[in-house]
């Protein structure tokens, strides 16, 4: 990203891209410019009589040269036509210019803004497209077809509600976070954003065949002397001895250390066996431990590395989805107590994340599946624009390599923003538990033996929105779409055969309770998450009976 060039508004038309992207340019003293103003200026006659005189190919054949030419522009904010993000040679000229922000709105919300006089659509020509006998179907419908390419972003902000002047606020604070998360002199395409928190910044790498690199850019980062493989018996019959050879190759010092898999293994008995095998392989502070798995293996070795001759330095190289989109990034460690999940812990941040989207070949169905979970999760929470590109593309995300990685960095991108702005969890980053209350009481009240955690997640976010619900803060209507959404990726919605009062019980330990109140994420739309702490008990234990299957 070139992001100190041009910032480039996206987003469909009625969404408040002109005026919000010319009141940023009067703060910024920057230029302004419209790709459809430049265009009607080209063509010397409004839009409506290009398409009328050429059709829908004319237009976009102008769109096409004035975005390569306002490409070149810079100290810009650069408002672009709906449709135009759609086209892959508009997409790279822009990406190539600057930070691209896509200002999202409901169908219902561009509606009005374009046919009743609200003052959003005061300067909006309503487009030859929308003409039809039923424009709030046909914005609809456009707005669907075009979501896959506004999910490419580097932010999404949703303007319902806002003002153009409180849209301009959100694009300046946007432009800073990504200005704070973006590669730093770093050309490879492979980053796909910086996490920056008082105790470290480190890049998060995402792209198919990554392994290869990962003893380079150890090298890299600094990392030097022996580095420990901490794997599970599955991922390291795959890939462990592989993950040695290519960092010898690159100069390290190995070895490893196997466990079995699954959250039994995340115990203080378990860390107190690879503090023996370390002390036996004289390990030093400079020395590297490589987190070599899923989520269970990134928490154990990073709390290894935490807590190891008071912290030497980690890798994160996640082989799960749900730990290359969550686990891996933000730098909480842990290990399990008999009375709760995560219970012992700390926040030690890795030196990088390094995720190759080929390791999901080997990955089981179900922990593919689980995985899901936190990316629709990331969606529910803080972007909207993700959510309806998941429902967009419920068919295609397991067949298409890149939907697959688009959906991976979004979601890394994201969950790097929030722990930039918050690393130790103390106001947004609390957003992220969405869902997790009840998962970590259905995995307690199990011991840890039935549930992947992602498939926890997902009963545990219909009951969150049932809660939600009984607070008068979501529509069913939304609470429907989470659950389709789910059972679309084939994800569990309901328990069956645990005692709710077994939940209850294991919900009040967790770790995310304040002054023994639980704090619970609620949702108030699909995109837009709150914290609320005064849920009554009855409504929690109303919504898990209804989670219970009979």
């Amino acid at each position: 990203m070139a992001i100190d060039k041009n910032i480039i508004i996206i987003g469909f038309s009625g969404t408040g891209k002109s005026q919000a992207a010319r009141e940023v340019a009067k703060r910024l003293n920057w230029n302004f410019i419209d790709t459809d103003d430049e265009i009607v200026k080209r063509a010397g006659k409004p839009v409506t009589d290009i398409f009328r005189d050429g059709g829908e190919d004319s237009f976009r054949d102008l769109e096409r040269q004035v975005i390569a030419e306002t490409s070149l522009q810079e100290q810009a904010v650069i408002a672009v036509g709906g449709g135009a993000i759609v086209d892959l040679q508009n997409y790279e000229s822009l990406a190539r210019s600057g930070i691209i922000i896509c200002l999202e709105a409901k169908a219902e919300t561009i509606y009005r803004r374009l046919f009743q006089g609200d003052a959003y659509g005061a300067e909006n020509e309503v487009r030859p497209l929308l003409d039809d006998d039923n424009p709030l179907d046909r914005i609809s419908h456009l707005k669907a077809s075009r979501q896959f390419a506004y999910a490419g972003a580097d932010w999404t902000i949703h303007t319902d509600g806002l003002s153009i002047s409180e849209v301009a606020d959100e694009i300046i604070r946007s432009r800073r976070l990504i200005r704070r998360c973006a590669p730093r002199g770093d050309d490879d395409k492979s980053i796909v954003c910086w996490v920056d928190t008082p105790s470290r910044a480190y890049p998060v790498f995402v792209e198919d065949g990554l392994l290869n690199k990962l003893g380079v850019r150890m090298r890299e980062a600094g990392l030097s002397g022996t580095a420990v493989v901490i794997s599970d018996e599955n991922v390291f019959s795959f890939y462990g001895n592989r993950v040695k050879g290519i960092l010898q190759d690159a100069g390290f010092n190995t070895g490893s250390f196997v466990i079995s898999p699954g959250e039994m293994s995340k115990s203080l008995d378990q860390a107190g066996g690879i503090y023996d095998f370390l002390v036996r392989q004289r390990i030093e502070r400079g020395d590297v431990i490589v987190a070599l798995g899923g989520g269970v293996v990134g928490d154990l070795a990073g709390f290894i590395a935490a807590t190891f001759l008071r912290g030497i330095s980690w890798v994160q190289v996640p082989t799960s989805l749900v730990a290359m989109v969550d686990a891996s990034i933000g730098g909480k460690v842990g290990v399990n107590h008999s009375q709760g999940k995560n219970l012992i812990g700390s926040f030690y941040q890795p030196h990088m994340v390094l995720a190759d989207c080929q390791t999901l070949d080997t990955l089981p169905r179900r922990e593919m599946t689980s995985g899901w979970a936190e990316v629709i999760k990331y969606g529910l929470i803080i972007d909207r624009g993700l959510f309806e590109f998941l429902q967009a593309n419920v068919d295609r995300i397991g067949i298409d390599p890149a939907v697959l990685a688009l959906a991976i960095g979004r979601s890394a991108a994201i969950k790097a923003g929030i722990v930039s702005e918050d690393e130790k969890e103390k106001g947004k980053r609390i957003l992220l538990n969405y869902g997790h209350t009840i998962a970590h009481g259905l995995e307690a009240a199990t011991h840890y033996e039935r549930f992947l955690h992602g498939e926890a997640v997902s009963i545990g976010m219909v009951g969150a929105a049932g809660i939600s619900q009984r607070m008068g803060f979501l529509t069913l209507d939304v609470a429907r779409k989470q659950q389709r959404l789910l059972e679309g990726f084939e994800l569990p919605v309901k328990f069956s055969g645990i005692d709710v009062n077994d939940i209850l019980e294991a919900m009040t330990r967790d770790k995310k309770t304040r002054g023994k109140t639980i704090q619970w994420v609620l949702l108030r739309d699909a995109g837009n998450a709150i914290v609320c702490n005064d849920v009554p008990e009855q409504v929690v234990s109303d919504v898990l009976q209804e989670l219970k299957e009979s």
